[in-house]
């Protein structure tokens, strides 16, 4: 298998199957004399481990992170990073492989366990393997230290959008992102969506979710023109994201049935200041930042591992019927909200080393 690597100058490869002895990862090109808090890495994947709540997974895994080299001890007691790859560590500890014992020999559909036998002969039953999204654990902890690398860009998420139901927008509140089991942002649909996940789970079944992650405070001139559009490196890292089907930046597909002046993010002078008066673009244009705030969404797709039996066929090609037991998140896109958060903190991170690089 190749292509475990992310990014250019900032490269994270990460390695480890969902039920294999761990996960870890190399952090390459990180700055030197970067200070590193075991703590505040642990704070991010806190966010994103399982068996959180009754609305996610109930594998129970400590995610605790081990940082094995590439820093020095500082004088506070933390770790100071020196330049040479970053490897971290996360020991698997609540694997049941049984689980999947069943559907040894069948396909789940929605899930990749059809495309990897095609494509390798084989696939690792227990969980998936290298398709699971155990593998995001790593890009939490690898996008916790690229936040220190843009340490005065400030990047956060929501789930705004969970199956048919979608947030109001007037009652976003950015205090309410941790203070309830799914990074929501609006107090009135909490309520509503925790009733039809219930259901959800009741029924056997999986639904699919929306996250929605802005970066405040971007320089403008990251990014590049033609090849390396920074929208073009954010829609990738978001894709590359387990169960992601679709991402748009700013407006997205909404400025396909917009005029050219409604798209228009027009652009004043305030107080001797530059100011725009929308963001449509979702701070880039041209691939390049323009200092507005990064605005991105994607959709993940519902759970593919489920209850309900649904048809399929077997590694003989025979039909047959699956139903999938075990710990399974019934709306994967609750703990997506920090892996998106990640990307996004790895690709601007990436493209600040670039740019400095280039430009000084």
């Amino acid at each position: 298998m190749s292509h475990n690597t992310f990014g250019k100058m900032l490269r994270l490869t990460t390695w480890g199957e969902s039920h294999g002895e761990a996960i870890g990862c190399v952090l390459d090109g990180c700055p030197p004399n970067i200070e590193l808090s075991i703590d505040e890495i642990q704070s991010y994947l806190d966010k994103r481990k399982p068996g959180q709540s009754k609305y996610t997974t109930q594998r129970k895994e400590d995610d605790k992170i081990e940082i094995l080299s590439g820093t020095i001890k500082s004088n506070s007691g933390n770790h100071l990073t020196t330049g040479t790859p970053i490897s971290l560590l996360i020991k698997n500890k609540d694997q049941r492989s049984r689980d999947y014992g069943e559907i040894n020999d069948k396909f789940r559909p929605g899930h990749a366990d059809f495309t990897y036998i095609k494509k390798y002969g084989l696939r690792d039953y227990r969980g998936g393997g290298r398709s699971s999204a155990r593998e995001t654990a790593m890009r939490v902890a690898g996008g916790a230290i690229a936040r220190k690398i843009i340490p005065d860009i400030r990047i956060r998420a929501a789930l705004v959008q969970m199956g048919p139901h979608e947030i109001n927008r007037n009652n976003w509140d950015w205090d309410l992102i941790n203070k309830n089991p799914f990074f929501c942002p609006d107090p009135e649909i909490i309520d509503t969506w925790e009733k039809y996940l219930q259901k959800i789970r009741k029924d056997g079944d999986s639904t699919g979710a929306i996250i929605e992650v802005i970066a405040e405070n971007v320089p403008s001139g990251l990014g590049e023109p033609i090849y390396g559009k920074l929208d073009q490196e954010i829609a990738s890292g978001m894709m590359s994201i387990n169960a992601v089907k679709a991402v748009e930046i700013g407006a997205g597909f909404k400025t396909a049935s917009m005029t050219g002046s409604q798209n228009a993010d027009q652009i004043v002078i305030n107080d001797g200041n530059i100011e725009f008066l929308s963001n449509n673009a979702g701070g880039i244009l041209g691939g390049i930042s323009t200092g507005q705030d990064i605005i991105v969404r994607f959709a993940v797709k519902p759970t593919s591992s489920i209850l309900k039996p649904v048809k399929t066929i077997d590694i003989n090609e025979k039909e047959t019927e699956i139903s999938t037991r075990g710990r399974h998140d019934p709306c994967v896109g609750i703990r997506a909200v920090p892996i998106g958060e990640a990307m996004l903190a790895l690709t601007l991170a990436d493209n600040f080393i670039r740019n400095r690089g280039q430009i000084g």
